[in-house]
């Protein structure tokens, strides 16, 4: 089964606890402190596996997330970084923000690597937090948590030649008579629902890869048919194979196909239509065809080149490969559409408001992501981690905001699932 968009959702490992320690030695049983540093949680890390074909793997596990650092531990002894959880993806996989969008990361070549969640830092052990006037903290953070994010993966297939145009023009049967691929062919539309790839050999030693496409249709730039599915894998070819039906077995016009499907690909997007183009005057076996023939390339004009081949007796086939292998030896090797398309560029924007206050009933309820990750880094077990969270939070300016908004001492107050008690 070909799978070209799942959604999932990836966390980086939170990070590990700092710790409260000291010495305990023979001569010196009130040492100074010696609490380590927290691990590193692991980053979650997609990289290309040229070996991979298909998003498929990703419809039974939906969740990635990697194992958080260790623990500090005593005698000032680092917790260990956590290893990233590397996850393999096909070559031309685009990573998106689900809720944004924006792309993450664009991943075409083997053996690339994008970092999609980042794990969390090691909270810091107390021997981080001594000085001169506290030379004996009890005193530590918990680990910061790693980033969660849902995300969304389209692939979008890498070939050096797309086979396009309309239903049943014989895109699959000439895929499967010039390669060794084997895809459903049949008399109706959309008998290739999914793409079919496959390798030429061209006679003189030289080689491609030519991916059959679902058919297009009217209307497909707007997702009708297939349309969306077909359009995201003719992105990254890096010249198109435009089948034409010259029998006009179903009844259209030769020429009026040609258009109409040259005509999608530029609504879709102009750099589709800029494509290198080769046109496959196919069935030519048929009666009717010569004479299409003629009028058709009376019509697209000397431009166009049109090679007359016929998938069921192979006429004309050896022509066209070697005229593709030709233009692709003067193509870049990369696929075009980075450089064609316009980039989007994201800039950044103001911050954040760093907290907001609402009222839920007699409780006052601050939110925002950097208060909230103060709660999830504060050992609550020691009094001096309670007075530092509290003097933070005073010079971001909570206290003055929950003023303004009527709290008086005594009231009520949560941050995520704590709850303390106002004190003016």
């Amino acid at each position: 089964m070909f799978v070209d968009n799942v959604s999932i959702l990836v966390k980086g490992g939170d990070g590990g606890n700092g710790i409260v320690a000291f010495r305990r030695e023979k001569y010196e049983p009130k040492g100074g402190p010696a609490g380590g540093d927290g691990g590193r949680g692991g980053d979650v890390i997609f990289r290309v596996d040229e070996g991979l074909r298909t998003l498929m793997d990703f419809r039974y596990q939906k969740h990635f997330k990697a194992k958080r650092g260790e623990n500090g531990r005593s005698k000032s002894q680092h917790g260990k970084n956590a290893e990233p959880l590397v996850v393999r993806v096909p070559p031309g996989t685009v990573v998106y923000e689900k809720e944004t969008k924006n792309v993450i990361a664009d991943l075409t070549r083997h053996g690339q690597e994008a970092v999609i969640a980042r794990g969390g830092r090691g909270g810091r052990g107390n021997i981080r937090f001594a000085n001169p006037k506290n030379p004996a903290p009890h005193l530590a953070e918990n680990g910061e948590p790693g980033m969660e994010r849902q995300v969304e993966l389209e692939l979008k297939l890498l070939a050096d030649v797309g086979l396009i145009g309309y239903p049943s023009v014989g895109k699959s049967t000439l895929l499967s008579v010039v390669t060794a691929a084997k895809p459903k062919i049949g008399a109706y539309p959309f008998t290739t629902i999914h793409p079919n790839l496959g390798v030429v050999e061209v006679e003189d030693g030289r080689s491609f890869v030519m991916a059959d496409l679902p058919g297009l249709i009217e209307g497909a730039h707007e997702g009708v048919g297939l349309g969306y599915q077909f359009l995201r894998h003719v992105e990254r070819t890096r010249m198109l194979i435009h089948v034409v039906d010259m029998a006009a077995t179903e009844g259209r016009e030769p020429y009026q196909d040609w258009l109409h499907i040259n005509e999608e690909l530029k609504k879709y997007r102009e750099a589709l239509a800029r494509r290198p183009q080769i046109v496959a005057a196919n069935k030519m076996d048929l009666p009717g065809a010569e004479e299409n023939f003629k009028q058709f390339k009376e019509a697209v004009g000397q431009e166009v080149s049109v090679y007359p081949v016929s998938s069921a007796t192979r006429q004309g086939l050896r022509e066209l490969l070697f005229a593709v292998a030709d233009r692709l030896d003067a193509l870049p090797t990369e696929s075009p559409d980075e450089e064609e398309e316009e980039r989007k560029i994201y800039r950044s924007e103001a911050p954040p408001t760093p907290f907001t206050i609402h009222r839920e009933n007699e409780i006052y309820v601050v939110e925002g992501e950097r208060v909230e990750k103060l709660v999830r880094m504060t050992n609550f077990q020691y009094d001096e981690s309670i007075r530092r969270f509290a003097h933070i939070l005073k010079e971001m300016g909570v206290d003055d905001a929950l003023r303004a908004k009527g709290a008086k001492a005594g009231d009520t107050v949560r941050i995520l699932d704590m709850e303390f008690d106002f004190q003016d």
